[in-house]
């Protein structure tokens, strides 16, 4: 395995390439990025003192066309005691290499591989037996999809499941059973052919709209267009047999919080209400999706926040950090995690 070297990021922020197998394109690699939190204050120590979340992991995933560079995110893990390390995934920002079909992947199950390369890595095997530590997996739109999956399909692995406007449900959830199979077909037929390209850039618009300066964040244009990268028939496929398995009903064993919008905003044009809402999924129906991913799960509605929800203007942000740090606490506390 490679070594962690600096990464884009500066400051304390590492990365490392996981070396995954190659598919028809070639090589295939996955990065993971790590910030640890600091040593603990001589007075602590004195005191025995520990942090909350002294025994955490934390596995964040990106979304659709999307790559992990929020700072504060891992920040507001790391000074509460954990672990925290984000997973670009194969062909996503740090992994994408030349010659690949950015985010392209015809079954969500395929990142099982980049996943696994990750717990490894982070000294953990799938199922944690080889971990005291505990594990919680965040995720954002896509990337929440696909942990609510793995989640499911792997069993006391995760001792917590956070999601951040995940795309449980097709935008018009009605359609889905109707345009399934449609895609089906052109995925086997076509696997790389390409949709209309229908974003008009008005989400990318909406996040620099309510840029905070005393809380900046810096992207890479080329590892998160202001765009979304093309859409692939096999890649909507992929997505679509997701939606269907939630709505048919996962059963993550873990408790799960939800964070969302309280509404969602129609981008046909631009106007500054998209600048209060989520503009990409339709949060009514995330959240009814919601409740079928295990019996414990607490939806959390945000007034005025972005599709990213700590991406939000400074009032939605401030908020979803605090529902985040409340639901955190109980979690813990309820978990036995010492609370001092």
């Amino acid at each position: 395995m490679a070594d962690w070297i600096a990464d884009v990021l500066g400051d304390e922020f590492e990365q490392l390439t996981l070396t995954l197998a190659d598919d028809d394109e070639g090589a295939v690699v996955a990065t993971l990025v790590r910030a640890l939190p600091g040593e603990r204050s001589w007075w602590d120590r004195l005191r025995g003192r520990r942090r909350p979340l002294d025994d955490v992991d934390v596995l964040y995933v990106h979304g659709w066309s999307d790559y992990f560079f929020q700072k504060r995110l891992a920040r507001f893990w790391t000074a509460r005691g954990a672990r925290f390390f984000a997973l670009d995934l194969r062909k996503y920002g740090r992994s994408l290499r030349e010659g690949q079909t950015p985010g392209y992947i015809t079954d969500l199950a395929a990142y099982d591989e980049d996943i696994a390369a990750a717990l490894e890595a982070m000294g953990r095997s799938v199922d944690g037996s080889t971990s005291g530590r505990r594990l919680v997996l965040l995720g954002h739109s896509t990337g929440g999809l696909t942990l609510s999956l793995w989640a499911s399909r792997h069993p006391h692995a995760a001792s917590a499941l956070i999601l951040n406007s995940p795309w449980l449900e097709f935008q018009v959830a009605s359609a889905r059973p109707l345009i399934a199979p449609v895609a089906e077909l052109q995925a086997r037929w076509a696997p790389r052919e390409v949709a209309p390209q229908v974003d008009l850039g008005f989400y990318t618009r909406a996040q620099q709209e309510v840029a905070d300066p005393d809380d900046p964040v810096e992207v890479n244009p080329v590892w998160r267009p202001a765009q979304t990268m093309a859409v692939h028939a096999g890649w909507f496929h992929a997505v679509l047999s997701g939606h269907a398995a939630v709505a048919a009903g996962l059963t993550i064993d873990a408790p799960v919080c939800v964070l969302l919008s309280a509404r969602s905003a129609t981008p046909t044009r631009w106007s500054e209400d998209l600048t209060r809402a989520d503009s990409v999924l339709v949060v009514d129906d995330i959240a009814r999706a919601a409740l079928k991913l295990g019996p414990s799960v607490t939806v959390e509605r945000i007034d005025g926040a972005l599709h990213d929800v700590f991406l939000s203007r400074h009032e939605a942000r401030e908020e979803a950090y605090r529902r985040l740090d409340r639901w955190v606490r109980g979690w813990s506390a309820a978990a036995g995690g010492d609370q001092t």
